[in-house]
Order: structure tokens, then C-alpha cells, then sequence
């Protein structure tokens, strides 16, 4: 399934006028305001996100798993969905593999396909959370942390294996996430198993390439509900400080306790050169995985304010990468990611219409009604149009989930696939 240039062409010049009478509107006012409406339609122009190769299948609870039929089978496949995902959006222009999920068969041949639909791989990702098939140890009490160095050896030999496969594709960074936790008081010795992760993590790190970064993720809880080894990002910065200066935190939205302030945490590791990247999602209770500004979306723009500062004043602060992380049990897996990327885009064209000198002017005098007013007035503005002009640049459509839905993407996708094919993953 591909979308020819042709049919979006056709399905743009419906709704292009209404766009144009928009996007007049809006950029007039803007202008007046002393924002240049060209050079933030470019930033939202350049702006890309990873799609995770496991998120293009339905995800699904302890409880139940409901497919939406059409799901891609092979890494061929989901990096098919990927390119109909960038064909309609320009800003999916990037793959994350998780590996022993999609390990590719025919490198040469994943890259060709990759490179004919302007995808590239961004951040590798390692599975120590389960237990692979032929696997001589298990991680049920751990991997990178556990009291076993036979079970902390095979887990850095899988970190190793699975920088060697995102080398031969391009990819510049692996992605940590451990399991790694108790259930129960007293189960595991809590300065014994940091220490073991600092090791086995030291170990990893002497095997990146040089230009190589490695992301270490956090979680406060799941799977284990006592205690998570690394649990937040102080956790996660002790970590990457002690592997070097490659290592760097990486966060995800989901995974923080209710009412954190990631906001602040972002703007602090960003200040110290440790924030490495991003997993997008939305969260009302815990880790849920939701669809990226479903729920919190004036969240959502307040860490784009930090992230926008921070990436204009903090160059010790390497380039981020950025990745959704979220999973679709009721929602088409590519309907959930397009409102996704809709999301992303929409919080960071409000964080960059903020005057962050007229912020700082503000701060200064400790007015803080005045501080209010600048992010709110930022946030209140419908940059809709500006986010559909950055589309119609690179050659996306004005309305990327009507457009899905008016070319029958997922009505394609049975017919070519069937209705019974299983993504791999969770």
C-alpha cells in the first residue's frame, strides 16, 4: 500500500482554499505580532518523529488483545505503514526497531526499501524485559541488575548484538529500558543491584561506536510494583554520568508518577547536557500509553516551551531524538499515530510562537500574571494552518486523518494482507 503523489494531489486542491483563507488570517496576525511565520512553518517543516516499529499493530491490555485486521507481519511491512504514515504527514520520516522483534533478514534489501520511502532508522532498541526463545538464562529476576553474572552476561552480549544490527542500518543510538525490580520488600539488596547495572551498562557503553549515543530509559513501576532499579531520572543521569559522555537520559511521558513536573525535568537535564531524547504518549493514571495530547495536552506544550528554550540556549545539549512510544488496544494503530504526530506538531509551533524574551523580561520583574498571559496567549492560538502549510511544503496533505480515511488506507491494507496477520511485539 503506497499513496501516489497523484492522489494527494488531487485531494489537496479540494481543501486548499479554505486553507489559503486560513493561513492569510492567521499569519497577518502573527506577523503584527513580530513572529516570522516562514522560519516557524520551516522549524515545523523540519521537525521528524520516529514511529516504533512495534506500535503499527494493535497493542492490548493483560487482559484482551483486538486487532484491526491488516496489521503488517514482516519489518518489510511495518516499514511500509511507516512510509504511508510519512507520505501523508512529512514528519514520520524515521523507523525505531526493537530487536529480537525485527531483526531484518536481508539488510541491504530493508535499507533499499527503507530509502525509497525518505525513512530513515533512528534509535535501536534491546528486549532484556522478556524472555527469548532458546535463551539459555532467564530475566525473570532481572537482567542487567540480577545477582546471577551469567544472566548479566547474556543481557550485555544482547546489547552488544543489537548495536551491531543497528550499525549495519544506519541507526546512531541504543535505546535501554529494564524491567529490572521487586515485587516484595526485602527481595532484592537495592545498592547491590544499581551497582550491578552501572557495570553491566559500562560494559554496553564500551561497545558503541564512536559516534554512538546510548539512551537510558526510566520507569517508577511496571512490571515490578516495589521497587523499579532505575526508577527516575536521577537515576537514569547517575547512570549515563557514570557510563560517560555518550550516555544520556531519555524520557518518556508516560513514565512518571501522576502531576510530575517533566517540564522541569526536561529543562534541567537539558541545561546539564543529559537529555538524549523523547518517547511521546499521554497518561491519566500510569503508564497508559495513550494517544500523545489526548489528555494533557497544555502539558504537553508547557514541555515543548522548556525543550524550545532549551534547544536554542543549551548547545551542550546534544540533537534529541524523537520517538512516539504509545499502544492502540481500541484505535487503528495509523489513525492513533497520525493524531499523534498531529499533537506533537500542534505543542511545538504553540511553544514557538512564545517570546521567550518577553518571557524572560517578565520572570525578571516576577510578574507573574504577565508570565501566565504570554504561555496561555501562546497556547490559545489555533496554529492548525501553519502546521498544514509546513504539509503542503514538503508535500503531505492539508488533513492527514481525512485524507487516510478518504483513500481507505486500512480497507487496502486487508485486502493485501488479509484480515488475520499479527504484528510482532507486546
Amino acid at each position: 500500500m503506497k499513496v501516489s503523489k497523484e492522489q494527494i494531489f488531487e485531494y489537496n486542491k479540494k481543501g486548499l482554499e479554505n486553507h489559503t483563507e486560513k493561513l492569510d488570517f492567521l499569519a497577518g496576525q502573527l506577523t503584527k505580532k513580530g513572529h516570522d511565520v516562514a522560519s516557524i512553518v520551516s522549524k515545523l517543516s523540519e521537525f521528524q518523529v520516529a514511529i516504533p516499529s512495534w506500535a503499527l499493530g494493535a497493542g492490548g491490555t493483560r487482559f484482551g488483545r483486538f486487532s484491526h485486521f491488516g496489521e503488517p507481519s514482516t519489518l518489510e511491512q511495518k516499514i511500509d505503514d511507516v512510509g504511508v504514515l510519512h507520505s501523508l504527514t512529512q514528519t514520520a520520516g524515521a523507523v525505531s526497531l526493537h530487536i529480537p522483534w525485527d531483526v531484518p533478514s536481508d539488510y541491504a534489501a530493508i535499507k533499499e526499501k527503507a530509502d525509497s520511502l525518505n525513512i530513515k532508522f533512528d534509535a535501536i532498541n534491546s528486549n532484556t524485559f522478556q524472555d527469548q526463545k532458546d535463551a539459555k538464562e532467564s530475566y525473570k529476576f532481572g537482567s542487567l541488575s540480577n545477582t546471577s553474572q551469567a544472566i548479566r552476561e547474556q543481557a550485555i552480549q544482547h546489547n552488544l548484538d543489537v548495536i551491531k544490527i543497528g550499525d549495519k542500518l544506519g541507526s546512531k543510538s541504543l535505546t535501554v529500558w529494564l524491567a529490572d525490580g521487586s515485587c516484595f520488600p526485602g527481595q532484592n539488596n537495592f545498592q547491590t543491584a544499581f551497582q550491578n547495572t552501572q557495570n553491566s551498562l559500562i560494559d554496553i557503553y564500551k561497545g558503541l561506536p564512536d559516534d554512538w549515543k546510548l539512551l537510558i530509559e526510566y520507569k517508577p513501576f511496571e512490571p515490578n510494583f516495589y521497587s523499579t532499579v532505575i526508577q527516575d531520572w536521577g537515576a537514569s543521569l547517575m547512570l549515563a554520568n557514570g557510563c560517560g559522555d555518550k550516555a544520556f537520559t531519555l524520557v518518556d511521558l508516560g513514565h512518571h508518577l501522576p502531576n510530575s513536573n517533566i517540564e522541569q525535568i526536561v529543562s534541567i537535564l537539558q541545561l546539564k547536557g543529559k537529555l538524549g531524547g523523547f518517547h511521546f504518549n499521554d497518561s491519566k493514571y500510569g503508564d497508559d500509553d495513550l494517544t500523545v495530547g489526548s489528555i494533557k495536552p497544555y502539558a504537553l506544550f508547557l514541555i515543548f516551551n522548556e525543550l524550545v528554550y532549551g534547544m536554542e540556549n543549551n548547545p551542550q545539549n546534544p540533537d534529541l531524538a524523537w520517538m512516539i512510544d504509545a499502544s492502540h488496544n481500541i484505535k487503528d494503530p495509523l489513525e492513533d499515530l497520525i493524531q499523534s504526530l498531529e499533537a506533537i506538531q500542534e505543542a511545538y509551533a504553540k511553544a514557538l510562537l512564545v517570546d521567550q524574551n518577553l518571557l524572560r523580561a517578565a520572570q525578571e520583574a516576577n510578574d507573574v500574571v504577565k508570565c501566565q498571559e504570554i504561555l496561555q496567549g501562546a497556547y490559545r492560538t489555533d496554529v492548525r494552518p501553519l502546521i498544514e502549510k509546513a504539509r503542503l511544503n514538503t508535500g503531505g496533505v492539508i488533513s492527514p486523518i481525512n485524507a487516510y480515511r478518504s483513500f481507505n488506507v486500512r480497507e487496502e491494507l486487508i485486502k493485501e494482507r488479509g484480515r488475520n496477520t499479527v504484528a510482532t511485539g507486546l
